[in-house]
C-alpha cells in the first residue's frame, strides 16, 4: 500500500547538494506497470493500482538486462521520464521527495510525501513552497506525463482548472 500526497512546485526551495538521478518508463498505463532506474546500478519493476491518496503498490528489483528488455517495450506513444529526486527533511520525521524533471518534461517540478496512514496524510500541513495539491487529480498522473505530449497535456489541464 502506498499513501502519499502530491503537489506541483512553482518556485523551488533551496536544494540539497545530493540527489538521485532517475529514469522511468511505462510498460502499461492500466494497470500502471513501470520500470525505474535509480543511478547506474538499481533497477525496479513496479505495479500500481488505483489513484489518489491511497494506492496499491507492488515493487521488485530487476536486473539491468531485464530493464533494457522492458525499456524496449514501453507503452506506445510514451517516453522515458528523466528527473532528479531530492530528499528534503520535513517536521515530524517526514521527508519531501522533490522531482525536478528533464527532457520532455523540463520545467515540471513535483513534490510528494509518503505517510504511514491515511489519517496522518489528511492532517499534514504542507509548507508554502509545495504549491498546488494534485493528489486526487488523475490528469497529473505520471502515466499521462510519460506521453510524448505530456507537458502540453499538463499545461492544458492547468489552464482549465
Amino acid at each position: 500500500m502506498e499513501i502519499e500526497r502530491q503537489f506541483l512546485v512553482e518556485h523551488l526551495p533551496k536544494l540539497p547538494a545530493g540527489y538521485e538521478q532517475l529514469r522511468q518508463g511505462y510498460i502499461s498505463l492500466e494497470p500502471e506497470i513501470r520500470i525505474r532506474q535509480i543511478g547506474a546500478e538499481k533497477f525496479f519493476l513496479t505495479v500500481k493500482r488505483g489513484s489518489g491518496l491511497v494506492r496499491q503498490e507492488w515493487e521488485t528489483e530487476i536486473t539491468v538486462q531485464e530493464f533494457i528488455n522492458l525499456r524496449q517495450r514501453l507503452e506506445p506513444g510514451t517516453l522515458m521520464i528523466e528527473k532528479r529526486r531530492y530528499t528534503i527533511p520535513l517536521s515530524d520525521g517526514l521527508a519531501a521527495e522533490l522531482h525536478v524533471h528533464e527532457r520532455h518534461l523540463i520545467g515540471l517540478n513535483y513534490v510528494e510525501v509518503e505517510f504511514a496512514s491515511a489519517e496522518a496524510a489528511k492532517t499534514f500541513r504542507p509548507p508554502a513552497w509545495f504549491g498546488r495539491e494534485i493528489t486526487e487529480d488523475a490528469r497529473f498522473s505520471y502515466g499521462t506525463l510519460a506521453k510524448r505530449d505530456g507537458l502540453e497535456i499538463l499545461r492544458s489541464a492547468m489552464a482549465i482548472t
